[in-house]
């Protein structure tokens, strides 16, 4: 028996797109606008990955220098002269917040007059210049937490609402044949695609960055627990 193959242009209709691009373009406007929102998400949050990450490479490697520096054995004072003058990393802007500090308070003499009192503003101006760096340097990462935990849902709703206009659609027409079905569900599945794909990589990077923000900002308190016990002895020896 001779089968007929029957094609979309037989029954009078047209041969769906099922690109990318073509089912954007079929699909209703609030799944295009999803889309869109969508699209936009996933390439803001690999612009923060790219800036994080080559930011967060660089003020280690900076940091790996400076703390080289500082325990070569030169005198604090010509390694904060230089230092201050183009701070760019936030361990030198710690060092420098303690030094200004310190030579606030020493006598004409070059004595400390009150240890005690020294020693909890240094710590409270390193703590605070600790905290507003690690700020700075985590600025946007909420960004990619946030398009992490929002985006499949986001997707989720274009996806319900693609399949409601296609529902919409079938009862219209009286027509559940799968090539009448097939583009509206392509097309709003796609929205949920798209939303795994924004999502994914946020996560991703969001517990990566984390775990690396978490490792600088503990090398942070490192190193203000062993500058605060340098300058004690400098406080002891000029106090004699």
């Amino acid at each position: 028996m001779e089968q007929t193959q029957v094609s979309a242009e037989t029954l009078g209709g047209s041969v769906p797109d099922f690109t990318v691009w073509g089912m954007f373009w079929e699909a209703g406007i609030v799944v295009q606008l999803v889309i869109v929102l969508l699209v936009l998400a996933s390439v803001w949050t690999w612009a923060i990955i790219f800036e994080k990450m080559v930011r967060i490479r660089k003020v280690n490697s900076e940091a790996d220098a400076f703390e080289e520096t500082f325990w070569s054995g030169n005198s604090l004072e010509s390694l904060y002269g230089e230092t201050k003058k183009n701070p760019t990393h936030p361990l030198a802007l710690v060092f420098i917040s303690a030094m200004r500090e310190w030579q606030r308070s020493l006598t004409a003499e070059g004595r400390v007059l009150d240890k005690l009192s020294l020693q909890e503003r240094i710590a409270k101006v390193m703590r605070v210049t600790s905290q507003r760096e690690m700020e700075r340097l985590e600025e946007r990462t909420v960004f990619l937490a946030t398009v992490g935990s929002t985006a499949p849902f986001v997707g989720l709703f274009g996806t319900v609402w693609g399949i409601m206009n296609a529902f919409q659609s079938i009862a219209l027409t009286s027509n559940t044949s799968l090539a009448v079905v097939a583009p509206g569900i392509a097309e709003a599945l796609l929205a949920t695609a798209l939303g795994l794909v924004a999502a994914i990589p946020a996560v991703m990077a969001y517990n990566k960055l984390s775990g690396e923000l978490a490792r600088y900002a503990a090398r942070l308190e490192g190193f203000s627990d062993e500058f605060q016990a340098v300058l004690s002895r400098q406080m002891d020896q000029r106090a004699h």
